[in-house]
């Protein structure tokens, strides 16, 4: 999946009006050769450069990209599997899962200048390399509001079309309800300019939002079997009851500090350049990520990939930037090239691909039975893809983390449990040896309070996998996999 080349409405839109080429005379000559193929030339190099970026991530990033898309969809074809909690309390809306679901189900049954710059600051942003080939619903966020910028319109351009940008916006909020957020002040400034605010009102907003509601709805009701409205039950546990912050906290300036300066990179410069050049009528889109922003920053959990759809909207500023610097633009280009392509490959290729290299190894384990082999993984709860990798009922049990929503203040999820004390947990959980797994997944800082139960049982290391440079609190630098060999088990 691909967040798109287009960030601002009224430049996108001139793209699908004129070529999208330098003005005379303006331009690197290299930029203007890597683009002089036109239309379909600029299109079909974006493609190649998104299929190339699909071989080129072989890392995970968040469980979401797996346990809210993959493992649901994989659940409903193929009939087995695991919902997380989420599903059974009804947060997440089953439009994101079902479009993965068909795939699974089809293959079961086979068995102009500133959007040039803009279109580059786009391809090469290190972030959205490491973001947009995700099964997350961050990215299919990203990639409908990419669209309905094409269609929202701007002052100054041909009236776009309100019922293509609307109808975009709802498919995004059904994805996902924070959707909603960097829209509110486009919507509101389109409301503001707008004549006849009361006909725009009645006979566009109030349709599209009822008709997304009761579509909504609908599907949910056939997914869950009762009505449920995910939107609420999300903004209920998110924002009114900050129930998030179970998994983590952060202070208050953290998207600030290192969110935003994170996910921009090297284009972080350029970015805050182009803010200052930008004409006054894109003005809007700087509101957009400032209120996004500060409204992710009120609440307690907070992570780099919930600003990933604000991401585009930067990069219109980075294109600004870029259009303005004149004899400056190839080094700069050059850098911008350099700088990302480091980041972008150590990410893909390199950093956290252990818990994804060994779910390869553990797929082995379903030849010719998997009976035959059972797999503990103790290691953070969700830090590996199940069924929707495996692809076959092999019996693996990992560490479970859903948060309390019954207000026990002593509450304690399985992998908390586990860590505070590994030899307890062990021995109450596998107390005899018909109940002890075959193979043993888990992170290398755990090898050492696991010793004396591994070679109580008979465990000999099978199989190691390098995961991360950058090992912290209960993640390793590399995958154990220990395997138990049954004639000299105890």
């Amino acid at each position: 999946m691909e967040s798109g080349p287009g960030g601002g409405a009224g430049s996108v839109r001139k793209r699908k009006s004129e070529p999208c080429r330098p003005a005379p005379g303006r331009g690197s000559a290299a930029a203007a050769a890597a683009w002089s193929g036109g239309a379909a030339g600029r299109i079909g190099l974006a493609v190649s450069l998104r299929l190339l970026n699909c071989l080129l991530v072989r890392t995970s990033f968040v469980p979401d990209e797996y346990w809210q898309a993959l493992e649901v969809a994989h659940r409903l074809v193929f009939r087995y599997g695991y919902l997380t909690w989420e599903w059974t309390a009804g947060l997440r809306g089953s439009l994101f899962p079902l479009f993965f679901a068909s795939i699974y189900q089809v293959l079961h049954l086979l068995s102009r200048d500133d959007v040039l710059w803009l279109c580059f600051c786009q391809l090469c942003s290190w972030f959205t390399w490491f973001c947009c080939t995700r099964t997350l619903t961050n990215t299919m966020e990203t990639v409908l509001s990419t669209l309905a910028l094409s269609y929202y319109p701007m002052e100054g351009s041909q009236p776009g079309s309100r019922l293509k940008y609307l109808a975009l916006v709802a498919l995004a909020c059904l994805v996902r309800p924070t959707a909603l957020i960097p829209w509110m002040p486009l919507m509101l400034h389109q409301l503001w300019k707008e004549p006849r605010k009361q006909h725009l009102l009645l006979h566009t907003y109030l349709p599209v939002g009822l008709v997304t509601l009761g579509g909504s709805l609908i599907m949910d009701r056939l997914f869950f079997g009762q009505w449920v409205v995910v939107q609420f039950n999300f903004l209920q546990f998110n924002v009114l009851h900050n129930l998030a912050a179970f998994y983590g906290s952060h202070p208050w300036h953290w998207y600030f500090s290192q969110g935003l300066p994170v996910i921009l990179g090297p284009h972080l410069p350029f970015f805050l350049h182009g803010c200052f050049r930008a004409p006054a009528r894109h003005g809007i889109f700087l509101v957009v990520i400032l209120w996004t922003v500060a409204v992710y920053s009120m609440l307690s959990h907070k992570e780099f990939r919930f600003l990933y759809p604000v991401l585009p909207f930067c990069m219109l500023f980075c294109g600004h930037s870029l259009r303005q610097l004149n004899r400056w633009r190839r080094a700069a280009c050059t850098f911008l090239l350099v700088a990302n392509l480091l980041p972008a490959l150590y990410t893909g290729l390199v950093h956290q691909r252990g818990t994804l290299d060994v779910m390869a190894y553990l797929q082995g384990l379903c030849q010719p039975t998997p009976s035959q082999a059972s797999v503990l993984v103790l290691m953070p709860c969700h830090s590996t893809p199940h069924y929707s990798h495996l692809h076959c009922q092999l019996p693996l049990r990992f560490l479970e983390c859903p948060p309390d929503l019954t207000g026990n203040a002593e509450y304690m999820d399985e992998a908390d449990q586990f860590y505070a004390d590994p030899q307890k947990w062990l021995r109450e959980e596998l107390p005899n040896a018909t109940s002890l797994p075959t193979h043993v997944v888990f992170f290398n800082v755990l090898e050492q309070d696991l010793s004396s139960f591994l070679a109580a049982h008979g465990y000999t290391k099978a199989a190691t996998f390098f995961h991360t440079h950058l090992p912290q609190g209960r993640t390793g630098s590399h995958v154990f996999v220990y395997e138990r060999r049954q004639a000299t088990a105890s």
